[in-house]
Formats: structure tokens, sequence, C-alpha cells
């Protein structure tokens, strides 16, 4: 066979193959559309609410359109249903400069932020950066996904004309592709649950008022999702134990690698305890024992000292559980029985355990609390029993910070006239320069109840004082 009868037949087989592909493709997606059910009946904003700003939202011509208000925040036209898993598909068009999305998952709470809108948003960007497509967490962590490595998807969009997503949700995994082109892969495990919204971004004081975005052809699958989801080229982004490229633009760190236990040890041995932690599908949980304070594994800390740090780590309790994140830890202070000494971002199931209702200053032992010591604002939000909370903490020239789940629950100025006078009235009087260490070991408690751990991070700061 000569060459050119060999390369006739690779070329018709080529063709063959991609003719059968696109057979394919054009048979699912057909039959796809005959499960698409309407979000927008076309004609009105029956089903939808506004959140947020004053931007305003109307129907013509079977289209939504939002429209852009001088000196407003983003503003929101919000399904009145939640979705869990779905695959999303409609079609947009704004100008050149108007930032917009989609947002999916996502919600609106009081006790969060009073009621800012939060979740997973489906950039619209028709900037030159051109991350339409690309995955954003509004008022939460910010860039979880965007397109700077996928020239491909930037290269999708079609400024100034109509644009077409598909969005996938489906369990952790948010996939997104921009008019065909795959744009997103990201596996997530923070909301399984929340409202679709389209998104009038804000303009400030120098924008443009009176710009239109538009929205049409809002369609959703719920049921057999299996069926009709599209496998994606994209290498997925998983943020478990991993920086999000957010987290890596504002200099945080992984204090735990999520497999092993690498830069920690027990509080009072000198590596990691044999027993009482497990290391299991990138969580880290300390062991029922019954209850008693480091009885069993004992606490660990980490083999590294810290002096001004933010630490998140993300934890999970069981029904009446006790345990605590403690930082400027001295581990040579108690070598008896008992835990480390240092302060403490109390953990507890508030309503079951008895710690709730005990310590020299009411409510300091409930959780988010500076324990014995300070009280959390009463009006935190704790996920329930078996979900995920976020703890966060901040401590910078002696000012430090307790949030949880986002919110802001104390505040507090280590070494100040009222925090000694606290101490002095704690458990902690007799224990020396309590709380006052330059720097310290940060510390999860071992309180003898099943309690879990992941996305542990720190940012360390220079002293200023």
């Amino acid at each position: 066979m000569t060459n050119k009868i060999k390369r006739h037949c690779k070329l018709s087989f080529l063709g063959f193959s991609l003719s059968l592909c696109i057979l394919i493709l054009t048979s699912c997606t057909e039959s796809q559309k005959d499960h698409l059910t309407p979000i927008f009946d076309g004609e009105t904003l029956m089903g939808w609410h506004t959140l947020g700003g004053e931007a305003t939202y109307r129907v013509e011509n079977g289209e939504i359109i939002g429209t852009t208000v001088a000196n407003t925040p983003n503003t929101f036209l919000a399904t009145d249903s939640t979705y869990t898993d779905f695959i999303l598909e409609l079609d947009f068009k704004t100008d050149s400069v108007s930032n917009s999305g989609v947002q999916i998952r996502s919600n609106s709470h009081e006790w969060y932020r009073d009621g800012i809108v939060h979740g997973y948003q489906v950039e619209i960007d028709p900037s030159a950066r051109a991350w339409s497509g690309g995955i954003y967490d509004e008022k939460r962590r910010k860039w979880l996904h965007p397109l700077e490595s996928n020239p491909a998807a930037q290269k999708a969009y079609k400024p100034n004309d109509w644009n077409h997503f598909r969005i996938e949700a489906i369990g952790d995994t948010l996939k997104t592709w921009l008019n065909g082109v795959p744009a997103s892969h990201l596996v997530d495990e923070m909301t399984h649950e929340g409202f679709i919204a389209l998104q009038v971004h804000s303009i400030g004081k120098r924008g443009k008022p009176g710009v239109d975005i538009k929205w049409k052809n809002i369609e959703l699958i719920t049921d057999n999702l299996e069926q009709y989801s599209q496998p994606s080229p994209l290498p997925a982004i998983i943020t478990k134990n991993q920086l999000t490229f957010q987290d890596k633009r504002e200099g945080w760190q992984m204090l735990w690698d999520g497999e092993t236990a690498e830069g920690w040890r027990g509080a009072k041995l000198e590596e990691f305890p044999e027993e009482g932690w497990k290391i299991e599908n990138g969580e880290l949980s300390v062991l029922a024992s019954g209850g008693a304070e480091s009885a069993a594994g004992g606490d660990i800390v980490t083999k590294a000292y810290y002096a001004d740090f933010e630490v998140k780590v993300d934890f999970k309790i069981t029904e009446g559980a006790n345990s605590g994140i403690k930082y400027y830890v001295d581990t040579e202070l108690n070598k008896g029985e008992g835990s480390s000494i240092g302060l403490e971002f109390q953990i507890l199931d508030d309503a079951r355990h008895p710690d709730a209702k005990l310590g020299n200053h009411e409510g300091s032992r409930t959780v988010g609390s500076l324990y014995d010591l300070i009280e959390a604002d009463t009006k935190k939000h704790m996920n329930a029993i078996g979900a995920w909370n976020t703890a966060h903490i901040i401590s910078k020239d002696n000012q430090v910070e307790h949030w949880l789940n986002g919110v802001k629950v104390l505040a507090y100025e280590r070494g100040s006239e009222a925090f000694l006078k606290l101490v002095e009235e704690s458990k902690y009087k007799d224990w020396p320069n309590f709380g006052q260490l330059e720097k310290g070991n940060i510390l999860l408690q071992d309180h003898g109840d099943l309690v879990s751990f992941k996305n542990i991070k720190i940012k360390t700061y220079e002293q200023t004082k």
C-alpha cells in the first residue's frame, strides 16, 4: 500500500470517527434537551427575588435584563427555590466592561454578614483578563478556579454577543463550559445546596449606570444527572487540604499536608502519638476515649513556633464533643495530667456538653469562645453535628480575633489590663505569663471525644511591636 493510499485511509477513518462523535454528542444533547426544565418563564420574574443592592431587573422579549445603578452593592436576582445537584444551561450577554456572574449553591443568611449573598459564582468577565467560566467564591474565599492556565476558554468568550454556559454541580464536583469549551473543573466540599442567582455587579461611583446585562433560556436538569453529565478534559482543581489560588496570592501555607503527621508531634512527646489519633480520607481525627482531657493519645502540637499569624482550621464534632485549638502554647508548662497550656479557641457541643455552663466567666466555655476568659458572640452560628465548621484565629501585634464560620465572634488584646484581670479570675491564674508568650506552638486538643480536622492553614506576619 502506497503512502498516499495509507494517508487517505487514515483521513477517511478520522473523518468517520469525528462524524460518529458528533452524531453521539448531538444525540446526547437532544436527549438532554428533552429533560431540561425552564426556571425562567420568559415573561415574568415569578419564582425569583432580588437580594443585595438596588440594581434593577426586568423582563423584555424573553430576556431577563439587569441594569447597573451607581453607589449600590452587588445586586442578585435569586431563585426562590434552592438546589443541590443539577445541570444548568443558560445564555448571557453583556457589554465590553460590565463584570457579572451566575451564582450557584449560594445563600443569604442573617447570621452571615447581615444576609450578604455568598457562595460559588461562575464568572462573567468581558475584560482583557477573560476569565468567564471561572469559579469565584463570592464573599468567602474569592478565586477558586481562575482561567489563567486555560487559554482555550479565555478565547471562547464572544464580546458584545450572546454566550452560552453549561454548569454542572454534582456532589463535590463543579464543571463549567463556555460556548462548548471546557472552562473549569473544581472539586470542593464547602457547600452542597443553595439558590441560583444572576448578578449585576456594583459599579461604585465611577462606573457607568444604565448598562444592561441580559440572560435567557435558563434551564435546569435535576434528575438522572449521571446520564447527562459530560466528562471534562481539564484536570480537577481539588481544594481539600490544598492552597487555593487566592490562598497562594495572600501568602497562606498548609499547616497539615492532609496525609501524614509531618510537622506535628505529641504535646508531651518527641514524635506523633502512636495511638489516639487517626489520619484517613484527608481528615485528622482525635478518637473517642471516654471524654477525659489528654488521657489517650494526648494533645498534638506543631513542631514550629509562631508569633504573629492567622490560622484557619475546619473542624467537625460528634454529639456531646469537646476539643479546642490552642495557640501561644508552652508545652513545658504542664508535664503532668491534663492539656498543655495556652490560649484556646473552644470547640464544643454547647447544647449537650456540661462545660458550656461552667467557668468563672459566663459563657466563656462555649464554642468559639476564648476558653474560660471571654464568651463568643451569642449570635454565632454553629453548623449541625456532623457538618464542617471553620475556626479562624488572627493574632497581630497582640490584637486577637476569633472567627467562626466567616463571622467575627470576639476580639481582645493580649497583655492588656482587661486581659490580665480576666486571667486572674480564671483557672489560668496560677500559670506564669499565661497567654503572653512572644511565640508558641499551635495545638489540637485531645479531650476524649471524636473530633475531626482538615484544611489547616497558616499565614505569618512580621511583628511590628
